[in-house]
């Protein structure tokens, strides 16, 4: 019987590209295995994924796509993106069984790998008895502070948002303004906030935590994390620095030979620059701002006096976001 990994990411695109990495890593450890992704059907227009999905199947054979049935939010009235996608990651957990059954037919499962966004599918491995992991796909800094959620809730009543001039202490990290946290943990009424706050209490049951980052950019935090610290009710799953997981070049899914000629010139212009000496700034698929947030990112950067290469996306229109919605 084949031997094989399920990853289950979430359907935005950045954070499917991370997982398919993954999956890519896994082979050179063990090029026999078959890595099988999940796909659950985006809840609103987050970047197209078809093509990449199509190059990916036809460059590494050994990663199969299995697609999961749309599934209609309940919500319809939200006010976070991130409870479209809780919601159709909720609600595909019998897809999401099914799946598993049907590739247990043909193929060993060795291991479920999930997205912190997917924690719903925790229990369905568990079920079916199969070691569950997670995928961090940002850095160790969010994990601590993921993690620390529950203790965080435990010790106010109050919203973050309202704590103003508060700050936060979360082990491993710099002390946090409480209005500075993600803006899914700013209300506890809020119903992305509680899927989260109850997804934070259920990673520790995890097998292991693997995170998109390396231990001496991070060390700090990492040791935190990795002696209990951010959950101090519950024993830490092992941690694995496995990053950074990155796209071998500047196409998607294509090869990881990239001639100078077919480069970027942001690249060329980065490898002209001296080691250490560039500040990125990308903030994901779902990362927009408004032109008043983006001109105060650009005096930052001016003020600092560092190099940078920054992603920009266009400021979105009003209501834009949601008319993405409207239109699925």
């Amino acid at each position: 019987m084949k031997e094989a990994v399920v990853l289950y990411p979430s359907p935005h695109v950045g954070h499917l590209v991370s997982m398919v990495e993954l999956g890519k890593l896994l082979l050179t450890h063990r090029p026999a295995l078959s890595i099988h992704i999940l796909i659950a059907a985006a809840p609103y227009i987050a970047g197209r994924t078809d093509k990449y999905i199509s190059t990916v199947s036809a460059s590494v054979p050994s990663i199969k796509f299995h697609h999961l049935p749309i599934v209609t939010p309940v919500s319809t009235t939200a006010t976070h993106l991130e409870v479209l996608t809780l919601e159709v990651l909720h609600f595909s957990k019998p897809r999401v069984h099914e799946e598993l059954i049907n590739i247990s037919k043909t193929c060993k499962i060795h291991g479920l790998i999930m997205d912190f966004f997917c924690t719903s599918g925790l229990s369905v491995a568990n079920e079916l008895h199969i070691p569950s992991y997670f995928f961090i796909t940002s850095g160790a800094c969010f994990l601590a502070l993921y993690l620390h959620l529950p203790t965080l809730h435990q010790n106010t009543t109050k919203n973050f948002k309202d704590m103003k001039e508060h700050f936060l202490n979360v082990p491993g990290l710099l002390p946090v303004l409480a209005t500075d946290m993600p803006k899914p943990f700013l209300e506890r009424d809020n119903k992305a906030y509680q899927y989260f706050l109850d997804f934070a209490t259920q990673v520790p049951q995890a097998a292991g935590i693997m995170i998109n980052t390396f231990e001496f950019l991070e060390s700090k935090v990492v040791r935190a994390i990795s002696d209990g610290l951010c959950v101090p009710d519950n024993p830490t799953p092992p941690i694995y620095c496995i990053g950074p997981l990155i796209l071998a070049d500047d196409k998607r899914g294509g090869s990881s030979k990239t001639s100078p000629e077919d480069a970027h010139k942001c690249i060329t212009w980065l490898d002209s620059q001296p080691n250490q000496s560039v500040v990125f700034l990308c903030f994901g698929s779902l990362g927009l701002f408004t032109k008043e947030q983006l001109r105060e990112i650009a005096i930052g950067l001016e003020k600092s006096g560092q190099r940078f290469l920054w992603v920009v996306r266009d400021p979105p229109s009003h209501q834009a976001k949601w008319d993405d919605i409207s239109m699925m």
